[in-house]
């Protein structure tokens, strides 16, 4: 059951730092606005289009779902960036080694981000009636994932990637 390193393609590589760079990005804003109301980010084109409305509302800690079950002051109550910078990190671990786990594995994580796109698409588009950029190139970037995650599943074992 032994897994050997393994190039993870310049695909996935190219998506996870997308993913891992929007991330920052977005934590990044959220702190800048909880300091200062008046900050205006990039992606803050006007009233209908704005990340910092979106990342500083109830459902941008823990999808909006830890807190009314767990709390305010869970560990598990934490930014959906933080959520999202795990995501990518173990994307690209995962793309990394070589395995029939680690291909399932990477399926299974991608089934999960492509749920919480669709949640948190609907909350944004139906609840917020907002347009966020870097919201929907991250859900961008998890449909990219998902579609690789599902073509590397379906590789035999032992074929070398070309991605």
């Amino acid at each position: 059951m032994g897994s050997t390193w393994r190039n993870p393609g310049w695909v996935r590589l190219a998506l996870c730092v997308s993913g891992l760079m929007l991330s920052l990005y977005a934590l990044h804003v959220k702190a800048a606005h909880a300091r200062d109301r008046d900050y205006r980010a990039l992606c803050d084109v006007g009233t209908a289009i704005s990340c910092s409305r979106v990342f500083s509302s109830r459902w941008g800690r823990g999808f909006g779902l830890v807190e009314p079950v767990l709390g305010a002051d869970s560990v598990l109550n934490q930014s959906n960036s933080i959520f999202g910078c795990i995501f990518y990190s173990l994307q690209l671990l995962l793309g990394c080694l070589r395995g029939r786990w680690a291909s399932i594995l990477l399926v299974l994580s991608s089934l999960m981000s492509l749920a919480g796109s669709v949640y948190l698409a609907w909350i944004l588009f139906f609840v917020l009636y907002d347009f966020c950029i870097v919201c929907i190139t991250t859900y961008a970037v998890n449909v990219g994932l998902m579609w690789l995650s599902f073509r590397e599943v379906q590789e035999p074992q032992g074929k070398t990637k070309q991605h």
